[in-house]
């Protein structure tokens, strides 16, 4: 029929040898004068001012009081996940192998961050850190336990610092879930953890 176009169905390796026809030529990466960047700040100072900006909450302590001062602001949580030597409050045991749709009652995870970032507050997480990807985000809410040497002073640091790592799971979290395109409005909690503390030790 006129003005009707026929379907033409087109498989996987015919869209991939398309897509490798038309590659866009590769430019080198612009050189980063990294100098220009640096600043002398007190970086625990701005890190905390950071994560609280972004909706965080950030406690200064030692490793010996890190479970109380979590029992002190989480002191109703039952199923808890633990993945750090530096607190004994897990309740949950989990695996490697361990099915993530178990853990949907979660009500708190402790994890352990490798890298604070002090100008934008995130905070480096990998998966040996978290043993299970989705663990920081299905939890209700989230608790970092980062050294306080480990905070450098931007992004660029934090690539150069990761750079030779191994490139498997890794993800930047600053602050807790959070989303701001629904009228503009700032809602905490949206599509992960409702809370997102930082013990600095």
């Amino acid at each position: 029929m006129n003005g009707i176009k026929k379907e033409r169905k087109m498989s996987r390796e015919t869209i991939l040898s398309s897509v490798k026809k038309n590659k866009p030529e590769i430019l080198p990466l612009p050189e980063i004068d990294e100098t220009a960047f640096r600043e002398d700040i007190d970086l625990i100072a701005v890190f905390k001012n950071n994560v609280t900006l972004v909706g965080g909450n950030l406690i200064e302590t030692n490793n010996k009081k890190v479970d109380e001062e979590i029992k002190n602001l989480y002191p109703n949580k039952k199923h808890i996940i633990s993945i750090t030597k530096a607190s004994k409050l897990g309740t949950v045991n989990v695996e490697k192998n361990t099915d993530p749709h178990q853990l949907e009652n979660i009500d708190l995870a402790i994890i352990e961050g490798e890298l604070g970032v002090s100008e934008n507050g995130a905070v480096w997480v990998t998966a040996e850190n978290s043993f299970i990807r989705v663990l920081p985000f299905i939890t209700n809410d989230l608790v970092i336990i980062l050294k306080k040497e480990s905070v450098c002073l931007h992004m660029l640091e934090a690539y150069d610092i990761i750079a030779e790592r191994d490139r498997n799971f890794g993800v930047f979290i600053s602050g807790p879930s959070k989303t701001a395109d629904i009228e503009q409005c700032l809602v905490i909690g949206a599509h992960g953890a409702m809370s997102l503390t930082i013990f600095l030790v």
